[in-house]
């Protein structure tokens, strides 16, 4: 999530969200509890950390790149298959080594010059080697460096990204002949790996740590305390450009009944309510984003960007419509990055009173995970209701910054769990036995419990904490962990 980032040796910096006072109290509770202490500073941490540095695995098709990421994250995971092409999205996991975590992304086999669905795995490698911190080019050593190898690290090097060189399939010494004439490529070090076997892996991964940064650089706002970033976002010719402009009070941006005509993200310094805010106008996302060509495709991937880099995502909906499936995965994307949620719905003046009436119908039914989310009804044409816009999103800010005291939020879970306890489940009930708030922007809480929680019992202790402390506008994430079972201490 991309947190504020706090300074060194502040309470956020050293305990997540808790100072040290209530993170001393916190730590007697635990104990009191049977947990062992480093299995709760790592669900703090787990739960409470700012944006992971990024990891980006590179290389043309069937280098070995998803067998290697299997390797880091110690799972058969990716798919793998002894034919090139099998990866074609962009696929992200969480990874750890010599205790510090990071996000590795799985990328298509990325070639030059080809067409169709190739070179859409193409760009998706380009665009994740954009949003890495550093990248690990996988090559395969046993054929060597190809021309396709050289065009990919002209492209690295235009990138500036730190990059680890893994020169794959080295499964003896013997090989390592082969890995040492990859020194010809200019990327440094390469590191013979056999990514089947581990042979080498942990070498290699020494190497990424360095290259990896703590964290990624601050990326929203020009600067902390800047400008608050809002991405409008939502289908083709809602009229996200027409807001932008009637919010600007002049033609900032072109406007064309002609869908897609937006394909960059564009920024602007709006002043709204006496605070400068920066609206960021998004491409259309399209559905079946993988099948798309061209402009747009890239298009969608800017626009994906934006909104990882927006603090609020202001989600337009065009209200004579009926609300789309692709409505419902644009909403999702939005939740999923963690952004504050304003719904506007676009054309209401438009609408006659029975649309209105079924309109409210699918409100209820197609958007319920949003409905924590503040509502505005408004016309990007005429201007209709546009002031209530800053206060919506002032209000989805101050959910997505609340943060509740750890001694108030165990008070409530107490009175929760005497009054609404875990169903029983095979002859046992688990109990969440405390809790603590371990992150903002969005709220992050962490659970400790005696047993697993079930799903239905999740998403009803987030609706009490809905209505007991507000988080509006922001979506809310909780993680369990289970108490393991050595018993209580003494």
């Amino acid at each position: 999530m991309n947190d504020q980032i706090q300074p060194e040796g502040s309470p956020e910096h050293e305990h997540g969200a808790l100072g040290d006072a209530e993170y001393a109290e916190f730590m007697e509770l635990a104990a009191e509890e049977g947990f062992d202490a480093e299995e709760v500073e790592g669900a703090i941490g787990e739960a409470g950390h700012g944006p992971l540095p990024v990891l980006a695995v590179i290389g043309r098709p069937n280098v070995g790149k998803s067998t290697l990421v299997n390797r880091i994250i110690g799972r058969r995971e990716a798919v793998v298959e002894d034919r090139p092409g099998v990866t074609r999205d962009r696929v992200t996991y969480e990874a750890e080594w010599a205790g510090r975590r990071f996000k590795l992304v799985d990328t298509g086999g990325w070639e030059q010059d080809v067409l169709g669905i190739d070179a859409s795995v193409a760009a998706q490698a380009e665009y994740a080697i954009e949003a890495a911190d550093a990248v690990v080019f996988v090559v395969d050593a046993t054929v060597g460096a190809t021309d396709t190898d050289e065009a990919v690290v002209r492209l690295l090097r235009k990138s500036g990204k730190p990059v680890v060189l893994c020169a794959n399939k080295v499964d003896g010494p013997s090989g390592e002949a082969d890995a040492t004439a990859l020194w010809a490529l200019g990327l440094g070090e390469p590191h013979p790996v056999s990514a089947l076997h581990g042979r080498g892996t942990g070498d290699m991964l020494d190497a990424v740590l360095d290259a990896l940064p703590d964290a990624p650089e601050q990326s929203f706002g020009t600067a902390i305390g800047g400008p608050r970033r809002i991405a409008l976002i939502g289908r083709p010719n809602v009229g996200k450009s027409s807001l932008l402009n009637k919010v600007a009070n002049e033609d900032r941006v072109v406007v064309n009944e002609i869908a897609g005509t937006t394909r960059d993200p564009v920024d602007e310094l709006i002043e709204l309510g006496g605070v400068v805010w920066k609206f960021v106008d998004t491409a259309g996302i399209r559905k079946r984003v993988h099948l798309q060509q061209g402009a747009d495709y890239y298009a969608s991937l800017r626009t994906a960007a934006a909104v990882e880099k927006a603090e609020v995502a202001v989600i337009l909906i065009d209200a004579s419509e009926s609300i789309s499936i692709q409505d419902q995965r644009i909403v999702t994307m939005a939740v999923e990055a963690g952004r504050a949620i304003v719904v506007a719905y676009n054309k209401w003046d438009t609408l006659d009173e029975e649309r209105r009436y079924y309109l409210e119908r699918e409100i209820e039914t197609e958007l319920l995970q949003v409905a924590w989310a503040p509502r505005v009804n408004v016309s990007a044409e005429t201007g209709r209701h546009m002031e209530k816009l800053v206060p919506a999103i002032e209000t989805a800010l101050a959910g997505w910054e609340t943060r509740v005291p750890t001694g108030r939020l165990n008070a409530f879970l107490g009175e929760l769990v005497a009054s609404h306890p875990h169903p029983i489940r095979g002859g046992k009930q688990p109990r969440i036995l405390f809790g603590t708030q371990a992150g903002t922007k969005p709220p992050r809480f962490v659970l400790f419990s005696s047993g697993f929680i079930e799903h239905g019992y999740r998403r009803f202790v987030e609706r009490r904490l809905r209505e007991e402390f507000g988080f509006e506008g922001t979506p809310i994430h909780i993680s369990v962990r289970v108490r393991e079972k050595r018993g209580r201490k003494k």
